[in-house]
């Protein structure tokens, strides 16, 4: 089934190119279904290629979905047009009285500063709380998982040593969960990031469940709630040559950067980086939509109970 999206959206182009299903609000108009609601506060500075990503991973699901991104008001974005934004994104107060079946909050180029420190802190702070009363599930990546984690929990998030930068393996602890349902037992999965959430951190609090963890670059994936929150310390939704292009730009900006680690051939940054991590990133998008988006929310998200 396709992504509802709208229909001058500019990565709308690249998803037929690859032959994903899209669908604009005319013919959308015309099936007698429900498409679930999926609101997705991208705090990423390029902001059309996160949405691509993002798009890209939610395609691949038999189920509608209908699609909002949302923006923070109190960050002035610099690495994309404000025509784009004011076009193609909301803001909180706009649909604050709205419900939605799933959210996304993404990562955020911000890992250097305490959370606090964040100039939109405040804000995405009343967004998390809302999120509670107003979602169905929510799925926090990378930073925005951090920040979650520590806002809801209080578990502080470390500086790493050096930046985890590359594919790491990752085990599966618990099979029966369905959202790791369809995973291989050992599995790659992508990581860019300075700072990290402790394993032992997260495993004092009874509440979060651990479903998936890696040797080398520890917690990767996590739920509370009954799958009302999901935590993602990765980026499964990055594309073949994402990390590529992020090792290229520190170069040219002479920063002291390490080789993404297990993602060139031989490594060799003149090859083509394979991609080894899309069967697990579709099976995470596929099953949170399922189980715990489309399987738990009500059809009639207004004159349903509170969540």
């Amino acid at each position: 089934m396709p992504i509802k999206i709208q229909q001058d959206l500019p990565v709308r182009e690249k998803l037929e190119e690859e032959n994903i299903f899209v669908m604009d609000e005319d013919r959308a108009l015309h099936q007698d279904i429900r498409p679930l609601q999926i609101l997705i506060l991208n705090l990423m500075p390029l902001k059309e290629a996160t949405e691509l990503q993002i798009l890209r991973c939610l395609s691949n699901s038999p189920l509608q979905v209908d699609v909002t991104f949302m923006m923070v008001t109190s960050h002035i974005v610099k690495n994309t047009s404000v025509s784009h934004i004011n076009k193609f994104y909301v803001t909180f107060n706009e649909i604050k009285k709205k419900y939605f079946d799933g959210m996304i909050i993404t990562g955020a180029p911000v890992e250097f500063y305490r959370f606090e420190e964040v100039d939109y802190w405040a804000e995405l702070t009343m967004i998390m709380n809302w999120a509670d009363k107003h979602v169905t599930s929510t799925m926090y990546q990378c930073w925005g998982a951090q920040a979650a984690l520590y806002y809801y929990y209080g578990i502080p998030k470390k500086l790493l040593d050096h930046k985890m930068f590359g594919l790491f393996e990752h085990k599966v602890n618990n099979r029966r969960i369905p959202l790791v349902r369809g995973f291989d037992d050992v599995f790659m999965a992508p990581h860019s990031r300075h700072t990290e959430v402790n394993l032992d951190d997260i495993r004092k609090v009874k509440e979060i469940t651990i479903l998936s963890e890696s040797d080398e670059a520890g917690f990767l994936l996590g739920m509370a709630k009954e799958g009302r929150r999901i935590f993602v310390q990765g980026h499964p939704e990055y594309d073949r040559l994402t990390l590529d292009a992020e090792y290229h730009r520190d170069l040219d900006k002479c920063l002291e950067i390490q080789m993404p680690k297990n993602y060139y051939p031989g490594d060799d940054p003149n090859q083509k980086p394979m991609l080894t991590w899309r069967s697990m990133s579709t099976n995470l998008y596929n099953n949170w939509l399922n189980f715990y988006v489309y399987q738990t929310t009500p059809y009639d998200l207004y004159g349903a109970p509170s969540f």
